[in-house]
């Protein structure tokens, strides 16, 4: 069984280029990450003027990862409620069955 070797993507951020390999399939996947990530540093480059470099790319990360925080606990809240309705549910043919 031979191998294939993973395309080398080139990426720019803040200016630099990066050569990536990413899993076969995930090409498309690490582009949107590029653009999400450029895109916040974009923002946060508007909201704070002053920052460059390291500092610049911290801050979009941690923004990032609040956002990502932020929709894993909504994601879970729904889940629960998810959870609740389809509990309810069976609960509800339960009874309905036991009742014929």
């Amino acid at each position: 069984m031979r191998l294939q070797a993973q395309p080398v993507n080139v990426v720019s951020i803040l200016g630099n280029d990066y050569s990536l390999k990413a899993p076969e399939g995930q090409e498309e996947t690490l582009n949107q990450a590029v653009r999400m990530l450029n895109v916040a540093l974009a923002e946060t480059k508007r909201s704070y003027p002053t920052l460059i470099g390291d500092k610049l790319l911290v801050l979009a990360a941690l923004n990032l990862c609040s956002k990502q925080i932020e929709l894993q606990r909504e994601h879970d809240r729904t889940l629960e409620r998810t959870q609740a309705q389809i509990d309810a549910t069976v609960d509800a043919i339960s009874k309905a069955v036991s009742d014929v």
